[in-house]
């Protein structure tokens, strides 16, 4: 058994080490089929139009017809989540006789 704890590892590196005069950068293309093994998973989408705080007992007063304010103004973006976490706004489109999210704006969050 040796005791030598030097060990000849293979160079991984793609391109040539950086240098102050000339920073190197590597250019990874990517496509859609880098993601096929996901593209099966379900996953929970929803829209939130608004929202709205209440005690139980205004909830239960509540009737067919009834408005619920909600914290948000006409022509204000939506949330659009993704299992619970927010990804995107966007804005209500009619889809023939549907109602439709237009994505307009997607939220970059640290993966904390």
């Amino acid at each position: 058994m040796s005791t030598t704890t030097d060990v000849n590892l293979p160079d991984l590196q793609t391109t040539a080490p950086e240098t102050p005069d000339q920073p190197q950068e590597v250019e990874i293309k990517r496509t859609a089929t880098d993601l096929e093994a996901v593209f099966d998973v379900n996953v929970n989408v929803s829209a939130v139009l608004g929202k709205a705080t209440m005690e139980v007992s205004q909830l239960l007063k509540l009737g067919r017809g009834a408005v619920v304010e909600l914290d948000r103004k006409i022509g204000e973006a939506i949330d659009i989540y993704v299992n619970d976490r927010l990804v995107a706004r966007g804005e209500v489109v009619l889809v023939e006789d549907r109602l439709g999210i237009t994505m307009t704006e997607i939220v970059k969050g640290d993966r904390s």
